[in-house]
């Protein structure tokens, strides 16, 4: 038994749930979601924008 057991998981989702609203928690995952993306995205074109001299 660790300090947040699963019991203290679910008591924690409910209480989540009940302050946002499933609606609101749904935009939030889809919003962190493409947050994410676009920071790999940025990160790969940061790679390989390092690697290529400026054209001129």
């Amino acid at each position: 038994m660790g300090i947040l057991d699963w019991k203290h998981w679910i008591v924690i989702l409910v209480v989540v749930v009940l302050v946002f609203g499933t609606k609101k928690l749904k935009h939030l995952g889809t919003d962190v979601g493409e947050s994410i993306k676009g920071f790999r995205k940025a990160m790969n074109d940061d790679e390989k924008g390092g690697e290529q001299p400026p054209q001129s």
